[in-house]
């Protein structure tokens, strides 16, 4: 881990905004209004997605991706101006929250300031012209850091500039970009802004087991721990995925979150979610599966790491905005999940610790039971994600205890409790 990371980025829970489309006028100004509303959620930090400009060269869809970046230190046009997006950041700042980031260093649009400065800093193709290495990213091309050291210095300044305004940096499939890269970076921003957070886009094992094949450089998820305070969890999000549909067992799942206990380095911090800007929505995906929406939220505040919220989860969208064109969040849905991930945040922030020590274990049925253990606490969350409610086995005294996720009761009896909702108890 990161020497100055800190333990209470565990605590951490992140609401991931689309600028472009979280809002009909999809400008910084309009956010703001909504800044009460997503504090009361018990978000702790507001991460932007890019907020640069966008290469006009290439692009897809009608508008272009946010992560076909064309200038690392202008902001995009179409959402303000920089003094909008600091006045943004300032409102984030009066609501208690911190403001992150998106960067994106792997790679520009294809008519970038850099393309267009320094083309002796890309990939280039035998021919000469410059290129990526991921076939269907055609609106893009690659950054390379083997070339210039010049280019380490150019991106450094670029992040040191960002940090005496922002708080935090998500940085796009950080695992293709050196690691020393990454910790040189973090040096240089602690000196303007010490305690930046730094979240890595970390990639799907299958996606790193390909570029490797290759003969390209992909960073474990172990090495990239050495610069970053917390990634993402796609080294299980497949078998995740799968089970979702149907495909595999809870059990694998969870045996994998229990290699990660044992194979990360102690205090390790996973960023957890159910969906984001580049999955389908999770109750979309459980439709037709007997999932159940509210248990798996539970759990996943429950585990440990950073929680994420992608914006709109809230309400249980189930239409993933489109990245390249304008697709305004629609919030007219029956299922308001608002209240339930407020209670969440709340347990998350009073009750769980990062020097818990965690197990879990499924149900044949289909219950999640988890412990939470540390010397002077201990936490058992039961989640009946499958939808069917069975007596479980708990390590609690028998007697009346109280379910911290609703305030009602709960009896364990012999050791166990009938686990018909989520459930979680402090003893």
């Amino acid at each position: 881990m990161a020497a100055t990371t800190s333990p209470d980025l565990h605590k951490l829970v992140i609401y991931s905004v689309y600028v472009r489309n979280r809002t009909p006028e999809g400008t910084f100004e309009s956010i703001i209004a909504d800044l009460p509303r997503i504090r009361a959620l018990g978000a702790d930090a507001v991460w932007l997605m890019p907020i640069h400009p966008i290469g006009e060269v290439a692009r897809k869809g009608t508008l272009g991706s946010p992560y076909a970046n064309r200038d690392y230190r202008s902001v995009n046009p179409e959402y303000g101006t920089m003094d909008d997006f600091r006045a943004l950041v300032d409102a984030i700042h009066a609501q208690g929250m911190k403001c992150m980031i998106d960067v994106v260093y792997n790679h520009t649009s294809p008519d970038s300031v850099l393309w267009e400065t320094h083309p002796e800093w890309f990939y280039l193709r035998e021919d000469g012209t410059p290129g990526n290495h991921v076939g269907d990213w055609s609106d893009i091309i690659d950054l390379d850091y083997t070339r210039d050291q010049a280019l380490w210095d150019y991106q450094i300044g670029s992040l040191v500039c960002w940090a005496r305004i922002v708080d935090g940096f998500r940085c796009d499939v950080a695992s293709f970009v050196p690691v020393e890269f990454w910790g040189r970076a973090r040096a240089a921003v602690e000196e303007v802004h010490p305690g930046c957070i730094w979240l890595a886009e970390t990639v799907h094992r299958s996606f790193a087991d390909e570029m490797r094949r290759r003969g390209l450089y992909c960073a474990t998820d172990a090495e990239a721990f050495r610069a970053f305070d917390i990634e993402y969890s796609y080294d299980i999000e497949e078998a995740f995925g799968r089970w979702i549909q149907g495909e595999d067992t809870l059990e694998h799942w969870l045996d994998l979150v229990d290699l990660q206990e044992n194979a990360y380095p102690t205090g390790f911090n996973k960023l957890r979610f159910l969906e984001n800007h580049d999955t389908e929505r999770i109750a979309g995906r459980i439709k037709g599966q007997p999932r159940d929406l509210e248990a798996l939220t539970a759990m996943l505040f429950f585990m440990k790491g950073a929680t994420l919220v992608y914006a709109g989860q809230e309400m249980a969208a189930e239409h993933r905005p489109a990245l390249f064109d304008k697709d305004t969040i629609s919030w007219d849905t029956d299922h308001d999940l608002s209240g339930l991930i407020t209670r969440l945040a709340s347990i998350k922030h009073e009750w769980l610790d990062a020097s818990d020590a965690f197990s879990a274990s499924a149900t044949p049925k289909g219950c999640v039971v988890m412990d939470r253990i540390r010397t002077d606490a201990h936490l058992v969350g039961a989640f009946p994600v499958c939808c069917e409610h069975e007596s479980v086995e708990v390590r609690l005294a028998d007697g009346t205890h109280e379910n911290l996720v609703d305030g009602t009761s709960v009896e364990v009896t012999e050791g166990r409790l009938l686990c018909d909702r989520p459930i979680i108890i402090a003893s």
